[in-house]
This record gives structure tokens, C-alpha cells and sequence, in this order.
């Protein structure tokens, strides 16, 4: 049982630190908060390793760290949505600092802002389709959803996307 158990850890570590950062760039587009998507994939990892014997088996790992963090992200709004703001100064605290963050993980600030406008269901499909490089197929099973709906949104916001940063280009040409 005890080799068992060091061969699970030995696999669980070698997923983690393959696709670790990966996975925190997927989150990261699809919320547009550094520090939230690092709790997400953390807590999502942990869930992982809680339950290696099922996601070591799952057709893509990777995926389902993605979406648990994304789920998890709808359960901590839910919860952030019955809060009173006391004032309006913390959101724009948030997003700067969601802007230094996200230069940090390697991001274009124009593109993370523009990120940040997308429809949630749209960040989730540029998260799986573009950041984990999965096919329409895996995305819609993933996102739980038809595969021409995964194509509609990647239509749309790719659209969106290119729209609001070669406008932003041909603003300033610096």
C-alpha cells in the first residue's frame, strides 16, 4: 500500500508542476484576477489531489482543474453577491491591481481588460480553447455544452477581441 501510494503522489507532482501554470493562465483569462485564480486553481488542485484516483483517469486533467476552479468561481460570487460594498473604491483597486498581476503571468494589459469585458460563458471558451489548447469537442464536454455553441462563443469573442484591440492599435501607434 505504501508504494502505492508514493507512486500516486510521484504522479500527482508531475502533473501539478507540468501543468500548474497552464492551468492558472486558463483561470486567469477567464475571472481577470490574479490573486482569485491562484485561490481557484490552488483550491481546484487540492480537490485533485483529494480525488487523484478519478482525475488521474479523466480524458483531460488539465480541463477539469479549469473548470473546478471556474466553479468554483461561481460558487465564491455567489457568496461575494450578497455582501454590501461599502464604497466604490475597491473595484478600481481590483482592477489595477488585476492589470500588474496579469502583466506578471505574462499578459497584455489591453488584452486582459478586454478580457475582463467578455461574457463569462466567452472567457471560458477562450480559457479552454485557446489557453489549454483543447479541440471543440473536449471544450464543449468540458463546458458542458453543444459543440457549435463553443464555436459561436469563440466566433464572438475572437470577433470582440480583435475588434477592441486593433481599434486600440490604430489609436496608439506607440
Amino acid at each position: 500500500m505504501r508504494r502505492i501510494q508514493g507512486v500516486r503522489q510521484l504522479e500527482f507532482t508531475e502533473f501539478y508542476r507540468s501543468d500548474r501554470d497552464r492551468c492558472l493562465r486558463a483561470v486567469l483569462a477567464g475571472v481577470g484576477d490574479r490573486q482569485l485564480a491562484e485561490d481557484l486553481v490552488a483550491e481546484a488542485f487540492t480537490r485533485a489531489w483529494m480525488s487523484w484516483s478519478k482525475v488521474r483517469r479523466h480524458p483531460a486533467p488539465r480541463a477539469w482543474i479549469v473548470r473546478t476552479a471556474l466553479n468554483l468561481r461561481v460558487s465564491w460570487w455567489r457568496r461575494r453577491r450578497r455582501e454590501v460594498a461599502l464604497d466604490g473604491e475597491h473595484d478600481t483597486a481590483d482592477t489595477a491591481a488585476g492589470d500588474a498581476a496579469g502583466i506578471a503571468a505574462g499578459f497584455d494589459p489591453a488584452l486582459l481588460r478586454v478580457l475582463r469585458r467578455l461574457p463569462q460563458r466567452q472567457r471560458e471558451v477562450i480559457a479552454f480553447r485557446v489557453f489549454l489548447d483543447l479541440d471543440t469537442a473536449a471544450t464543449a464536454k468540458a463546458l458542458g455544452m453543444a459543440p457549435g455553441t463553443v464555436t459561436a462563443h469563440l466566433s464572438r469573442a475572437v470577433a470582440t477581441l480583435r475588434r477592441h484591440l486593433v481599434t486600440q492599435t490604430l489609436e496608439d501607434p506607440s
